[in-house]
């Protein structure tokens, strides 16, 4: 089979990287006549496709009874693969129980908070946390990998399917039982657990085990803020057990150098360490097209699905060199709920390189054929129900014409300007605090679209138990927005940061709650009043019935939105912008305090996008493309990925029209291979990768 798939260790992120860039498509062999399936791969191979990827809701074809396994199947289809030299990603199926498993054992479902069942009729109706569940899991998942394992036309394995889509909460009697356990094994003692819970507030002190529960239904969704995060943490470990019981079946039965995946990128799990200790790579599953849903108001910014760019972001902090397993081609809706347009011309090859851009080197479709029956039916794939010729199975033969001529830079870094600092327990306690989540939401969205329209790219760096200062100072300068969890471990690694040079930015609600989210009693910024040099004594929401608010920084106008902590310069910290109105107006806004050989800028307010260029540039950010190329960001996304001193410049136009920019140096343009410089144009929704010479 094809030698690109091979595993490579020089990653510490990843144990299997590419060697070249490689195209694959989604298939459903049970959901088409037989005699459909040559005529089909035949037609992948013709248009470039290399990789599918089946049987991730396939149970009842390995297992139609219990205990009753029928290998033929697949068996068949996988013998077909073997012939025409394609290549298989085999799943688990794990993600849709069948029903004559869920009929005998309600206990293998989930349930809604008021303890109602889901049944049959969608997909992840099941809870991790039932051992019933469990052990038909390990029976289908160990019969699957020794059976399959071996195959030759099999090359990697998928466990489940996006984990904790559909539903990222789960309440049945396993998961109470469950939460309880994690619960006893964390705090040991009912008293340690009623102080980390703050259980004294609202009369909610427990004085027996059998009393702790799930969070449950209350007035006013007045569940425990406290408890509500460790909830979160206790789903993100249930996710992993999950995986990871999954992952160490596979390798026991598994080829050397096939690898193990998982796809998607949903809530209540932690992505980073479930890479790290079950898989060997990460997918990512690619939709931009939710941005011109029918049921949405798309917003009138010039980003639209450039948003989706944000998420990848997001990706390559969990795997520098990912891939895409289900990559949009077609329009998106189920008969149940969301309604999409087609792509336009264009789109599709523009969402692919846009994925190829941020970091991945496998671009998988989604799918080949658009089902004809089932929820479904209107998430089109590449061909439509009629099976003939189409324009975007044209666009996809396009695409890997110019996807193999961008060969030289698979497994090439993305290039970045800043990085972001992120963490579980931050993003978790949002959940439980609408204040944080106000905050820290309107942040993340505006440090994207003031980097991204400022053509300043960024890395996201997630924050955890084993994170080393390494990791830090590969980055001089760190944003860190709204940190309102600090452990005093955490602050004493960004104060080495700083010490060694680093430039580190704050915003506002920073520093005021301990790991179990209670705030603490000490002057804010907390455990990083060092770091910041200031004393927070008042602050305040902005209020829409006011005007907005903004602070002068040396005659500049800088806005100051959501929330405003006023800050106190502490002994050696000085005020760079102060506030021009409010009733606070006068005071410190923005400060420099220096520590070390590096600094820390506290900013007492969210961040927006206009906001963002001036503090990045003042803090010394530079654009990787000054010296490259005269581009507009609003009308261009740019992205550069780097490998062994050469350098590729991507330009992806999202816009419905033709746009101009200039190249300042002389280029080859890959697809044609070609040498340019000077004014360019791409036409609308078109793309361009060049390598800089």
């Amino acid at each position: 089979m094809d030698t690109a798939f091979k595993k490579s260790f020089s990653n510490d992120k990843q144990q299997f990287s590419w060697d070249h860039m490689t195209m694959g498509v989604c298939y459903y062999p049970e959901h088409w006549d037989e005699n459909l399936w040559a005529d089909d791969l035949a037609r992948m191979k013709e248009s470039g496709i290399s990789v599918i990827r089946v049987a991730e809701f396939a149970w009842s074809k390995i297992e139609p009874a219990e205990n009753e396994f029928d290998f033929s199947f697949f068996d068949r289809f996988l013998n077909l693969c073997l012939e025409q030299k394609m290549n298989v990603i085999f799943s688990t199926p794990t993600a849709t129980p069948p029903a004559w498993l869920t009929e005998a054992h309600e206990e293998v479902l989930n349930a809604r908070m008021d303890g109602v069942l889901y049944r049959h009729g969608c997909r992840k109706h099941y809870n991790y946390n039932s051992p019933v569940y469990q052990d038909y899991c390990r029976k289908i998942v160990t019969q699957s990998a020794m059976h399959y394992g071996p195959h030759p036309a099999v090359i990697g394995w998928q466990i489940d399917n996006e984990l904790n889509c559909e539903l990222r909460d789960f309440y049945s009697e396993a998961d109470d039982t469950a939460f309880r356990s994690f619960l006893q094994e964390k705090y040991e003692t009912l008293n340690a657990l009623n102080q980390a819970w703050g259980t004294v507030f609202w009369n909610q002190t427990y004085t027996d085990w059998k009393e702790v529960h799930l969070p449950r239904l209350t007035p006013a969704q007045g569940v425990n803020p406290h408890m509500k995060l460790d909830y979160c943490r206790f789903l993100a470990e249930s996710t992993f057990r999950f995986c990871k019981m999954q992952a160490d079946i596979l390798r026991r039965y598994i080829k050397p150098g096939d690898f193990i995946t998982t796809n998607g990128m949903f809530s209540h799990i932690d992505n980073h360490r479930m890479t790290k200790e079950c898989l060997d790579i990460y997918m990512y599953d690619s939709y931009p097209n939710f941005a011109f849903g029918l049921g949405t108001q798309p917003d009138k910014d010039p980003l639209c699905d450039r948003w989706n760019s944000k998420n990848q972001n997001e990706v390559r902090s969990i795997c520098p060199h990912y891939g895409i397993m289900e990559q949009q081609s077609g329009a998106g809706g189920w008969t149940a709920r969301m309604e999409g347009p087609a792509p336009r011309p264009g789109q599709l090859t523009l969402w692919a390189m846009q994925s190829v851009a941020h970091g991945a080197d496998f671009i998988s479709f989604f799918r080949w054929r658009t089902c004809t029956f089932g929820t479904e039916l209107y998430w089109h794939g590449i061909l439509d129900y009629d099976n003939r010729e189409n324009r975007k199975l044209r666009e996809v033969k396009d695409f890997y014409t110019k996807f193999q001529t961008l060969s030289p830079l698979c497994n090439a870094d993305y290039v970045s300007s800043f990085g972001l600092l992120k963490d579980y327990d931050n993003i978790w306690d949002m959940e439980a605090d609408i204040w944080h989540e106000r905050i820290a939401s309107y942040s993340d969205n505006e440090i994207f679209a003031g980097a991204e329209l400022s053509n300043l790219p960024y890395d996201v760096l997630y924050l955890q138990k084993d994170s080393t200062l390494s990791e830090l100072t590969r980055y001089p300068v760190l944003l860190y927005p709204h940190p309102l969890i600090m452990s005093r471990e955490r602050a004493a690694l960004l104060r080495a940061y700083v010490e060694q040079g680093g430039t580190l930015i704050l915003g506002c609600r920073s520093g005021l709650k301990n790991t179990y989210g209670i705030c603490e009693m000490l002057p804010q910024p907390g455990l990083l009043q060092e770091l910041t040099g200031t004393d927070v004594r008042d602050f305040t929401y902005t209020s829409p019935a006011e005007e907005d608010i903004y602070a002068d920084w040396n005659g500049s106008r800088l806005s100051m939105p959501v929330f405003n902590d006023v800050l106190t310069p502490l002994p050696g910290t000085d005020v760079l912008a102060r506030y021009a109105n409010g009733y606070y107006a006068g005071e410190a806004a923005l400060t420099e305090h220096r520590m070390g050989k590096g600094r820390t800028l506290h900013l007492g307010s969210a961040f927006s996008r206009e906001s963002l260029p001036g503090l990045l540039h003042y803090a010394g950010v530079v654009s990787p493309f000054v010296e490259l190329i005269e581009a507009d960001g609003r009308d261009v996304e740019l992205t550069l990925r780097r490998k062994d001193g050469r350098s590729f410049l991507f330009a992806l136009n999202f816009r419905p029209a033709e746009i101009t920019f200039v190249l300042k140096k002389k280029m080859r343009f890959l697809y044609e291979n070609r040498e340019v410089s000077g004014e360019q144009t791409l036409p609308a929704f078109g793309t361009a990768v060049y390598e800089v010479l």
